[in-house]
């Protein structure tokens, strides 16, 4: 979030910066700031916040050309006009209105600034916010914002912009109390560009999020938007943009777009105008013509449809109050299954994800109780979750009368195994295997380089999120090369390339294919999963995460770790534990490269530092990009040959405790450790 005076990062009290000169100069400059657009009455009330904040009442008497008065005063005219747009365009939402009206009357300062000194930015997921009234959150006015300066940079991109076309597509959250809901924002979003006389393929119905980019290739679109939150809960939302090339934004059209954001947050006219997607010429419904195409491109990666229409095996599946249900039916019946057994309580769409504390399946077995008793109560041996946008897959088998949920890097081991041996059983004679790609974000498992060095084909990194990812995808696609699957530890997995970004609906059927096919060789999931990693070496992982709503202590946190033995002095050791080297990408260093520089991109907006051991174990702490988090990502990397598989994992967890002991110092820094 940005200072909306200097585009700095915001101070703890009114004032813009903490350089008041430049942000005082910004201020006066900005054509905006007077005169004010909107009542007087307005205006007092929010000087009048302000006066009973910073004084003990008496009269406004002294020099205004003191420092101490001009620049709260000046942010405070700020403030008070981003309260101005609020006020006045969110009368076409009375509920946001009365939001903002509230506070104003309650003198609630503190809330005001926040919500309304601040704006969104782009992090690894798009915008994403809580719902409500603000410039920080998600609502009516920012989502028109956002897309007029998406409308403003993508007409300075492309000259055939009102030729090709904007794809929209939404989930199915929502809330009452602030009168959002992603239908509603979605249609905010067609009608700034309808307005425009910019076509709009605007999906009837909810979809999943892999279904935006997969349009945006498909009709040729120059961008798309997905008004969506994924797993987060229930009272957020979000605003993912995708490029032309099928992928997430990432630098430097995310930052361009800010920019052109702030360059036209008034409304324009037909901007509020949500029923001109019913209305307009422009307006096409994509939804049968990229489902049927969705659905054909996923026979590509089905390898045994025979096999997929014989098997007896059973498979649950829960779309946790999502879009998932209709979509992972249809790709069933694509590989030739029978549909999967839904969870009744959680096939239907719910915002209020009613049947889960949280709307996230990789929280595990505390989130799947529903869907592993209907499995027992109907014998199936799998069950598969999609999150609520039905970009990630939770997997869970039933062994021995207990259920086993894998973890996203054990997923992506098998993932990983199979997409490879059925490209190695049904390439051409000619086939490069040095031409082949699998992909990770880096703080993801590395057992797929350790399959890559095995058996020959390439393995790369990115940093974390599916942005990285897709866009790198596409890069060695144009490039002749053959990519079979890339993967996220946080369960988001891309089995094949029709779509670049992670896929819920094509993993799930995928992963229901891998078990049917295993079942004929006397294998489970489980007992595959050790057979790879006894053949490329045992990779034993732990993430978790600590809750912590309070930027300063995460930014101190880090800092302490850059400055721990010294200025610019990185641990040398973990408790015990020696470090061989850091990477911090926060920064662009790396201890282990020749010039120290880092060979990720760096990422100023996000905290991340990697720490590699002496015994052969990666660590990393990194903030989330979506949610109040402080993750940590630790994994063993033995060589095949190193089996004992309880003392790997005994090693690694006396590791991940010093760590959290030496490092994030949970009681002292009032880290939230996560629920059980």
């Amino acid at each position: 979030m940005v200072c909306l005076a200097c585009r700095a990062a915001p101070c703890a009290d009114l004032l813009p910066c903490s350089q008041p000169c430049s942000c005082l100069t910004s201020v006066l400059n900005a054509s905006r700031v007077s005169p004010l657009p909107f009542g007087s009455h307005l205006l007092s009330l929010t000087l009048l916040s302000f006066w009973k904040q910073h004084s003990s009442g008496d009269a406004l008497e002294g020099d205004f050309s003191d420092q101490q008065w001009v620049f709260p005063l000046i942010c405070c005219m700020q403030l008070a006009w981003e309260i101005g747009i609020s006020y006045l365009v969110d009368l076409k939402n009375q509920k946001t209105k009365e939001q903002i009206e509230n506070l104003l009357q309650n003198g609630k300062h503190k809330e005001l600034r926040d919500r309304l000194c601040c704006r969104l930015t782009f992090g690894t997921a798009g915008l994403r916010s809580a719902m409500g009234a603000g410039f920080c959150y998600i609502n009516d006015l920012t989502v028109i914002q956002s897309t007029q300066g998406i409308y403003k940079y993508l007409e300075r991109c492309f000259s055939d912009f009102k030729q090709r076309g904007f794809v929209v597509g939404y989930d199915t959250r929502g809330q009452v109390t602030s009168n959002c809901s992603s239908k509603k924002l979605a249609k905010l979003t067609a009608a700034v560009l309808l307005a425009k006389d910019v076509p709009v393929y605007f999906f009837s119905t909810y979809v999943p999020t892999p279904f935006v980019p997969y349009a945006v290739q498909q009709l040729k679109a120059v961008a798309g938007v997905m008004i969506t939150a994924s797993h987060n809960r229930k009272e957020d939302n979000g605003y993912k943009v995708y490029w032309e090339n099928g992928a997430q934004i990432k630098s430097p059209h995310d930052k361009e777009i800010i920019k052109c954001i702030e360059e036209c947050v008034e409304p324009w006219n037909g901007s509020w105008n949500e029923n001109l997607v019913d209305t307009s010429p422009l307006r096409q419904d994509p939804l049968k013509k990229i489902c049927d195409s969705y659905m054909e491109d996923l026979k590509k990666i089905c390898y045994h449809r025979e096999l997929n229409m014989q098997t007896n095996l059973k498979f649950v599946h829960t779309s946790f109050h999502g879009v998932g249900h209709d979509y992972v039916q249809w790709a069933f019946k694509a590989f030739g299954f029978q549909p999967p057994i839904p969870v009744p309580e959680q096939k239907d769409p719910d915002p209020d994800f009613s049947t889960v504390k949280c709307p996230n399946p990789e929280e595990g077995e505390s989130v799947l109780e529903l869907s592993l008793r209907l499995a027992e109560k109907e014998n199936a041996k799998v069950v598969v979750a999609t999150d609520p946008d039905a970009d990630r897959l939770a997997v869970a088998e039933q062994q021995n009368g207990c259920w086993k949920v894998f973890t996203g890097n054990e997923l992506a081991a098998l993932f990983g195994w199979w997409m490879f041996s059925r490209w190695k059983e049904n390439c051409s004679k000619d086939a490069d295997v040095k031409n082949v790609y699998m992909l990770a974000t880096t703080v993801s498992s590395k057992i797929l380089r350790a399959i890559a060095l095995k058996e020959g084909f390439n393995f790369e990194e990115t940093l974390p999120g599916f942005k990285w990812i897709g866009s790198r995808v596409k890069d060695l696609l144009d490039n002749g090369k053959e990519v079979l699957f890339a993967f996220e530890e946080s369960i988001g997995f891309m089995c094949g390339t029709s779509v670049l970004d992670k896929d819920g609906v094509s993993a799930a059927v995928v992963i229901a294919e891998m078990a049917a096919y295993l079942e004929t060789k006397n294998l489970s999931l489980a007992q595959k999963l050790t057979e790879v990693y006894e053949r490329y070496g045992y990779h034993i992982s732990k993430t978790s995460y600590f809750l912590c709503y309070d930027p300063p202590t995460i930014k101190r946190i880090f800092e302490r770790l850059r400055n721990f033995d010294g200025p610019q002095s990185y641990p040398k050791f973990c408790g015990d534990y020696n470090i061989l080297h850091v990477r911090d990408v926060t920064t662009g260093y790396d201890s282990s490269q020749p010039n120290k520089k880092s060979v990720l991109p760096v990422s100023k907006n996000s905290q991340m530092i990697t720490f590699t051991f002496q015994n052969g174990c990666v660590a990393t702490l990194r903030t989330s990009g979506t949610e109040p988090k402080i993750k940590y990502y630790a994994e063993m990397c033995a060589l095949p040959e190193q089996s004992d598989r309880a003392v790997l994992e005994e090693e690694r967890q006396k590791l991940v405790d010093a760590l959290i002991e030496n490092f994030l110092e949970p009681d002292k820094n009032g880290l939230i450790w996560r629920s059980a």
